[in-house]
């Protein structure tokens, strides 16, 4: 493939405006595929890079929740071909390491190696300014973008009948969400399962937990219009995330706890709330983070009773088998995705969008291009 020149938007400084630019993908590899981004949504991650919380080398193109069209696949390619509909997936894996061999290709050791130089899944860089400035690509993707370069691995075909729009929403928020009720608390039907934040991600763990058959799923925010969506997705109670949480699921439970507790909030308050409303034996799921070097305490009476706590970044995704599972959920309706998407923007409207995202005025924008 012959140099490519798209529009991007770029994070040149830490707290200044994203700028749209034109960049240059070069030095592409046998296994890489080039995509043609057409729905790219805005997600807090993106958010947190662009404040400098996780160390993003500058200058860099945010964006990892993105769908669109293959458009040059690499000579060593298999999985996809040109004109496959994806969703992109941002954990490329080596399936050679030691985590690989054991099906947790989320801890990758090349994956998590690399991660830190924000360049292509090589460790080489594959997008350059007119001067010849190397580019940065937030995990290993970079999709506020006409183009994106990813590892065939992350390229995953999804049915052409698919939104993209609502595709792109699998690849990140509705993966980890969905898969933390199923693939990680592996909810049993029958069982109570509480999800404290109810934003993309929370509500993606009340589906979850709606799909493998729990028998009461109590959502638990501040936002009132949040809870609404939630009992709308599947929630059969909605309580407020204040003093009262504890005695409320306790007494919704008879005293117990709930069998499940799944976090998506993000703050030391529903850290410490979910470990206090979970039952005795019962597993908490964490997916809300603090900067790495933040502490966070605990009553430790509150951790007493074997409960089981997992910290879950991606919801034990297997994109190859779920990215195209969820997609047909959403096509036969038996997942919800279109509540999701409150506002549709385009690449030059980015940074009112990331404002707005700040703001937390939206569940999600989708950039359409």
């Amino acid at each position: 493939m012959n140099a490519l020149t798209f529009d991007a938007a770029l994070m040149e400084r830490t707290g200044e405006p994203l700028r749209i630019t034109r960049v240059s993908l070069r030095n592409l590899a046998g296994t890489d595929v080039v995509v043609r981004v057409k729905a790219a949504s805005l997600c807090h991650t993106d958010l947190e890079a662009m404040r400098g919380d996780l160390g993003t080398p500058l200058p860099f193109v945010p964006g990892h929740e993105a769908a669109g069209i293959v458009e040059w696949t690499g000579a060593s390619v298999t999985r996809v071909a040109k004109g496959d509909h994806v969703v992109m997936s941002w954990n490329p894996h080596c399936g050679q390491c030691f985590y690989c061999r054991r099906q947790q290709s989320i801890l990758c050791q090349p994956y998590r190696s690399h991660m830190a130089q924000s360049f292509h899944f090589d460790g080489a860089p594959r997008l350059f300014l007119d001067d010849g400035a190397r580019v940065h690509q937030l995990a290993y993707m970079g999709s506020f973008a006409e183009y994106c370069v990813v590892s065939q691995e992350c390229a995953v075909p999804v049915p052409a009948a698919m939104p993209f729009d609502r595709a792109c929403l699998i690849g990140c928020g509705v993966m980890t969400g969905f898969g933390a009720a199923t693939n990680i608390a592996k909810v049993e039907p029958g069982s109570t399962v509480a999800v404290i934040g109810c934003g993309a991600v929370g509500l993606s763990a009340i589906q979850g937990a709606r799909h493998a058959g729990a028998a009461r799923i109590v959502a638990i925010d501040r936002a009132p219009d949040r809870l609404e969506t939630a009992r709308a997705l599947g929630a059969s109670h909605a309580l407020c995330a204040d003093e009262s949480l504890v005695a409320a699921v306790a007494d919704l439970t008879s005293g117990r706890g709930a069998d499940c507790v799944i976090e998506s909030a993000g703050n030391r308050q529903a850290l410490r709330a979910s470990v206090e409303i979970v039952r005795p034996g019962g597993q908490v799921v964490w997916l809300g983070k603090l900067p790495a070097d933040d502490e966070a305490s605990f009553r430790w009476g509150a951790l007493m009773g074997e409960k089981r706590i997992v910290r879950s970044s991606y919801g034990g995704a297997n994109p190859a088998r779920d990215f195209p599972m969820l997609a047909n959920a959403y096509l036969d309706g038996t997942l919800r995705l279109d509540e999701y998407v409150t506002s549709r923007i385009t690449l030059d409207g980015i940074n009112e969008g990331m404002r707005r995202l700040a703001a937390g005025v939206e569940l999600r924008s989708v950039i359409e291009f």
